[in-house]
Order: C-alpha cells, then structure tokens, then sequence
C-alpha cells in the first residue's frame, strides 16, 4: 500500500490557499504569510463558517491557562517528565548513542502519531497496550490512546527489537510486517486491534526509504542537513516545512470548497518535540537545536490539530459549536475527512489558540508561551479530566463532548 502525497513533494513548494485575502471576518492581524498553518486555518475558518470562536472565552481562558503555568511550572522540559517518552543525554553530545537513538524516536513516535480515538472509548475493550508504567517501573499497566503507542515501541526496544531503526524497519526481510504487528500486538482483555496498521506499515516503510536513501539512515542526519544548508541559524518552522516537503506522509493537507489547506499537525508535532526532548536544563541556556531565544523558536508554529485539544476547547469554552454539530458528537457519528464539520473544528482551533496566546499575559520575566506550549499543555489537562484527575476550577465551562471521530492517517 502506498501512501499518496497531497501535492507533488519534489517541488519544493508550500501549497497556500487561493482566493481574496480581504474577506476575512476578523482580519490580517493575526495570519502570518511565513506560516501556511496559520493563514490556511483562518481562511479555513471564514470559508467554513461553522464553529464560532468566543472571544470571551478566548480571554478568560487565556488568564486561567497563564497562571496554571506558571502555579504547576509548566515549561517545554514537563516533555521529559512523562515517564513513556525517551529522553537524550545531557549535556547534548551529538556523537552520543542514546541522541542518535532519541531523534529516531521522535520521528518514529511523530510518524505514527495518529487516530488513537476507539469505538470501546472508556471501556476496557478498547485497543490498548501492557508494558510498564515507564522507564525503570515494574509497575504493569495497559496504555490507551497516544500512549499505547508509545509503550508499543519502548516494549520492542527493550525486547530488543530495533523498531526505531530507520533501516531496520524500510526492510521487509529484516522487519516484516509480521513483526510489526507483533510490536502493536494489543493487551489480552482488547477487543480491537490498533487502527490503521496496514497504513502505519506502509509509513514506516515509505519514510524508511526516504530517510536510508537521502539522509543515512537517520534524522539526526536528516537535521544535520538541514542545519548545514541553513548555515545554524534555520528555523522550526523551516525545519516544518522541510518535514512536509520530504516526507509525503507528513503533508497534512486538505481540500474543502476547491481550496487546498494545510494543516500539518504531525510536521509540526515532530519538530515541537523535538524542541522539547532537547530542551535545556536552565533558560540561561542556548537549545542546542535551535539557535536564540528558547520560545522565540517555537512562536511561529501553531498547536497541533487534532481531536484531543478541540474537545478540551469547547469544554473551556473557547470554540462554540451548533447544536447540529453537538448532536454529532454526542451520537459518535464520524465525521469523514475533509467534510466541512471536520476541517472547521480543526481550523478553528489554531485559530483559537492563537488568539488565547495573543492574549496570555505572564508575570513579568516569564517566557512567552509559544502555541507549542499551549497544545502540550491542553492536551495533558484533557487526558486528566478524562481519567477524572482534575477539573477546571473558576471558569464557565461547557459540557465535555466527545471528541470527533475522523479515521485518519494525518491526526
């Protein structure tokens, strides 16, 4: 099975909507032309004219996720605190084992980061995943969602299987896909498989190839590279746009009323993370992936469209949906790629997001939150309402709907 490009990877091109800037309900203040994210989701946004955006609810919001940051010291290094992720040595040595080992990791996490939402959602039927509670714990537990993911792969390395091999898994005699099904084998109460395996495969082989072919093999070449041609001084949203340029199955791009939008939440994710694993100890520090200011690397990019933070955003009370549109949701009924139901939720949560970073205000020496931050820090709070870990004190929240179902390669 072959994974299709949605434009023509080779041309080293960014595909930007078409049609009249000037429409805009609300605008140009906050599209930024560098980023196709940002401009493709407001246009998205006007053209679809479905979810609303509540500017109050941007701005209270807005001050309530401020001083949650700053109580619970929510920084980029909060990456290296979940106990799944696998962190590089520090300081950073390039020529270290463990580094090389680390951005595989990443690439292989980002490329199959994606539809995790399960027809058993709450149920112990779901898919899930039995391994460790994380690195060094004897405590076993079955993962879900994102994280089944995750525990797959650190399962199979400490079975010692190389699945983040770049070169072991483009390899159908080395990793066949009988292999790979037994690396996302499901614990013994699921009554589901994970979903998309043919098309996880086929991702794992196609980007496989790519990175064996032109970058040795590796994406710490593969940034190297990209590091060299910028001469050290290339951006995240660059480094973005080269993930999506390279690797067709990365270009998260649709086309709803004969406009193309990209999206590229996975593009995106890849390189956040990326940022984060690295992260420096301290703020005196310079990142040693990315040169100046720590947030000021990461301020172009959007958060990460998917299903997970939309939910959290209609909760806070940020987005505004129909009632048509709740009544999807409520009654689980997917909603198919591209439809107008789907694109405007994703749009309007970048959307969203920028204007509640916009809006953030941080005590005075405090970093400015990128979007980046904002995502990883949504997301983690709807992991903990959903488990019942927490709920959002002193602010008017909506019901929590579920999360819409859209079955797809690219969220």
């Amino acid at each position: 099975m072959t994974i299709l490009p949605a434009s023509d990877p080779g041309s080293g091109s960014y595909i930007l909507p078409t049609g009249p800037l000037q429409k805009r309900k609300h605008g140009s203040n906050l599209a930024d032309p560098a980023n196709p994210v940002l401009l493709s989701s407001e246009l998205a946004h006007e053209t679809t004219d479905l979810v609303e955006i509540n500017d109050e609810g941007v701005k209270a919001a807005a001050r309530h996720i401020a001083e949650r940051l700053e109580v619970e010291a929510y920084t980029p290094r909060t990456w290296r605190s979940h106990a799944l992720h696998l962190c590089p040595p520090e300081p950073y040595d390039p020529s270290h084992q463990q580094t090389q080992k680390c951005f595989d990791w990443l690439f292989l996490i980002a490329s199959l980061n994606f539809s995790f939402w399960s027809e058993y959602e709450g149920t112990p039927d779901r898919f899930g995943v039995e391994w460790r509670g994380g690195w060094g714990s004897e405590d076993r537990v079955v993962h879900t969602g994102y994280w089944s993911l995750v525990a797959a792969v650190d399962r199979a390395l400490e079975e010692g299987i190389p699945i983040t091999d770049p070169k072991f898994y483009a390899s159908e005699s080395r990793c066949p896909d009988s292999l790979i099904a037994h690396v996302f084998r499901a614990a013994p109460h699921s009554k589901e498989s994970i979903p998309l395996l043919a098309e996880r495969i086929s991702i794992l082989r196609q980007n496989g190839e790519i990175l064996c072919k032109r970058f040795g093999g590796s994406f710490q070449i593969f940034y190297e590279s990209f590091m060299r041609t910028t001469n050290s001084e290339g951006t995240a949203l660059q480094l973005v746009k080269l993930v999506a340029d390279t690797f067709p199955t990365f270009q998260d791009e649709t086309v709803y009323d004969g406009q193309r939008f990209c999206l590229w939440k996975r593009a995106q994710i890849l390189v956040a993370e990326t940022w984060a694993a690295f992260y420096p100890p301290s703020p005196a520090d310079a990142h040693p992936l990315f040169p100046g200011a720590h947030g000021a690397a990461m301020h172009q990019l959007t958060m990460f469209a998917d299903y997970r933070v939309p939910q959290i955003l209609h909760h806070l009370g940020i987005l505004s949906y129909p009632p048509a549109l709740c009544a999807l949701l409520r009654g689980h009924a997917p909603l198919a790629p591209g439809s107008r139901e789907e694109v405007s939720i994703r749009a309007a949560s970048i959307v969203a997001v920028e204007r509640m970073r916009r809006a953030m205000v941080r005590p005075a020496g405090a970093e400015e939150a990128s979007g980046v931050l904002i995502d990883f820090y949504l997301w983690d709070l709807a992991k903990k309402i959903e488990i019942g870990e927490e709920r959002i004190e002193g602010l008017t929240t909506n019901e929590m709907l579920p999360a819409h179902r859209t079955r797809s390669i690219w969220y």
